[in-house]
């Protein structure tokens, strides 16, 4: 019985020791470890640059901020004064630009909101790398 068994063994092979397994289990699963963390580092990133985008957003609307006092110290000294009231002018120059620093922080919120700081496709991986580890065979 032996001899058909080292045969078979043979044929694929060798027979591999317990410890030989282990050590084969063992170096899979720093492999996949280390795809784990790569995926991780990828994720991170998307979400970092998707946050960068928000960013850039939300500087937009300071900038818009920004000129919403410069048009309004301008609107003020160079109004429409031939055509209404110097200081209506100016109000409606700045409520232009309040518009559209409430547009620009709005769509930056809207981006912000989409962020997500977990790497939701690792952690998903994970989950089915645990499941598989408890259960090799399913």
């Amino acid at each position: 019985m032996s001899s058909v068994q080292s045969n078979r063994g043979d044929s694929y092979g060798r027979d591999q020791s317990v410890g030989e397994l282990l050590s084969q289990v063992t170096s899979d699963v720093q492999t996949l470890f280390r795809q784990e963390v790569e995926l991780a580092k990828t994720e991170v990133r998307q979400e970092a640059t998707k946050a960068g985008k928000a960013a850039g957003m939300y500087g937009g609307a300071g900038f818009a901020g920004y000129m919403t006092l410069l048009f309004l110290s301008l609107a003020a000294v160079l109004g429409l004064a031939n055509v209404m009231d110097g200081g209506w002018a100016a109000l409606i120059v700045t409520a232009v630009w309040a518009v559209v620093a409430a547009v620009l922080y709005a769509r930056g919120r809207a981006r912000m909101r989409t962020v997500s700081p977990t790497p939701e496709k690792t952690v998903e991986t994970m989950k089915e790398n645990a499941q598989w580890a408890r259960h090799p065979t399913r």
